[in-house]
Order: C-alpha cells, then structure tokens, then sequence
C-alpha cells in the first residue's frame, strides 16, 4: 500500500455533462464524518457521561477551483441541483465516485495577467437518479 506524494493530477468529472470542460487547479475530495455522538447517559451512571456513535455516515462536501470556458455558462446553469453521478480521479487513477450535484459556481475576479478561475461547490446527495440510497464507491486503480 502506497500513500499520494503529490497531489497532480486529480480531476472530477460529471456523467451527465461529460463535455463541460473545467481545468482544475485545486481539487479538495469529499470527507466522511460519523456524525457525533449519541448521549446515552442515563440516571443510572455513576461516574461517567456515557455516548454511542450515530449509525450514519455523511460524505461531505466537495469542492475545486478551476479554469473554464464562459462558453459553458448554460451548462453550468443546467449542471447547478442536478443530481449526478460524479468521479473524482486521483493522481494514481483511482477513483471515488458517488451522487451528488454542483450547487456553486463562483467565479473569481479577471485580473490582467492572471489566469481566470471560478470556486465550485459539489454536495453528495448519496442517492441515485431513482431516489435509491447509493454509497460512494472507492475503485482502486
């Protein structure tokens, strides 16, 4: 088992939008998080607060930071709160993939000499197309 020494080149992509292109700069993949605890103390512990781990995990958000073409404004209008299947790609070609749609295209001011660039927000919905709770899926490569 290896560990990532660089973070170049990941990439995400988008199932239903394939053909909008963004270069990403920055890439932060989603988290897992268990959600705090439980309190399970009751009237009958006699030293110790007593807590349980919740039973469901969230994938968080996603985010990135990329260039793009103004050319796909109405893609990227179209592609905000829909629902997709989205792959982000790590340096070694695995993948996780998971539902979930864009839901913040931001972007960044143009600046003489500078490239510009635009902050996307993805939020996993863990459901596919049919409403069906769907786990993300890690793909080694």
């Amino acid at each position: 088992m290896g560990r990532m020494n660089d973070g170049f080149s990941t990439t995400i992509g988008f199932a239903d939008y394939p053909a909008v292109s963004f270069w990403e700069k920055e890439v932060t993949p989603p988290g897992i998080q268990g959600g705090g605890e439980n309190d399970t103390s009751t009237m009958r512990n006699t030293v110790w607060r007593t807590k349980a781990p919740k039973q469901l995990k969230t994938l968080s958000e996603c985010s990135f930071t990329a260039a793009y073409d103004p050319v796909v404004y109405d893609d990227i209008v179209a592609m905000i709160q829909t629902n997709q299947l989205i792959t982000v790609t790590f340096p070694s070609g695995a993948t996780v993939a998971f539902w979930g749609w864009l839901d913040d295209f931001t972007p960044g001011a143009n600046t003489e000499g500078e490239q510009p660039t635009a902050d996307c927000t993805i939020i996993p919905s863990n459901q596919n197309a049919s409403d069906v709770e769907t786990a993300p899926v890690y793909t080694a490569a």
